[in-house]
């Protein structure tokens, strides 16, 4: 790519085979998906289907007593398009006990704490209907550290965290997601009136450009200068991918044998 613009139809192909040939090698030939009605977690599902049919591919609404009524809609929107299974699970009842605790309780920690009971039950419904839970975060994101580690960054494996959110939307729209899904402004719908953008100060389109430049040209600080990024920008965006760092890697293990785990011992064939 010389640009964000992509190929649709190739990234379809390759990240469906990604789904198909991972889901199956692991042992299992079914999905789960937790749908919040956004952009993302529908384009996930679109190609789970693909992937591996509609008939194994199971959609979860996990709705808070403050969603709003639109996230549940358009996440109806795509069970009915897909034609695919669904369980609506209200996690108000699993998460209250703990937020009443403590009253001084800040938003932050209240979506923390959502965005990690709704893990928990698509892990327990993974379990239940033996299928594996479906990554729903983008390149951005995942850059970026906006995520809840152990929340909404859990998965089995995640067919568009490669794809920064620009490219999500151009592969959704030749997906053929709903409009209204495209357009709307991201949000994790943790409290009311939040926006993704809103919450950090920045746009998805000025951060991925940034990002193209620095991680697929490999340019320089200076490169981005010139091509009219201000530091400041450039400087708020380094602070948050340097402070979320530790959310792209495993947790660092102390090394006491100094033989690391080589999963190749396990391919052994036994005779």
């Amino acid at each position: 790519m010389s640009d964000l613009n992509i190929n649709p139809e190739k990234t379809k192909n390759i990240l469906v085979e990604f789904l198909h040939t991972d889901i199956q090698a692991a042992g299992f030939h079914r999905a789960v998906v937790g749908l919040s009605g956004g952009i993302d977690s529908t384009v996930s599902c679109f190609l789970a289907v693909s992937a591996l049919g509609k008939k194994n591919v199971l959609g979860i609404r996990m709705p808070y007593k403050t969603s709003s009524r639109e996230s549940l809609d358009h996440a109806q929107l795509v069970i009915d398009q897909l034609g695919i299974e669904s369980k609506t699970i209200e996690i108000t009842p699993m998460v209250e006990p703990l937020i009443e605790k403590f009253p001084e309780m800040d938003a932050f920690r209240k979506g923390n704490i959502m965005a990690r009971e709704r893990m928990i039950v698509l892990y327990d419904q993974s379990a239940a209907s033996k299928g594996l839970v479906i990554g729903t975060g983008n390149k951005t994101e995942i850059i970026l550290g906006y995520t809840t580690l152990f929340g909404d960054s859990a998965c089995a494996l995640n067919p568009i965290g490669d794809l920064y959110k620009t490219q999500v939307r151009q592969l959704a729209g030749y997906l053929g997601v709903p409009d209204v899904i495209i357009q709307k402004p991201p949000s994790a719908d943790l409290w009311k009136g939040q926006t993704d953008e809103g919450e950090m100060g920045i746009t998805y389109e000025s951060v991925d450009r940034l990002f193209f430049m620095l991680v697929e040209q490999g340019k320089t600080v200076d490169d981005c200068l010139a091509a009219g990024f201000t530091r400041d920008f450039i400087g708020s965006v380094f602070s948050r991918a340097r402070r979320n760092r530790f959310k792209r890697a495993l947790s660092p293990i102390a090394s006491l044998s100094g033989k690391p785990l080589n999963e190749a011992i396990f391919d052994q064939e036994i005779r």
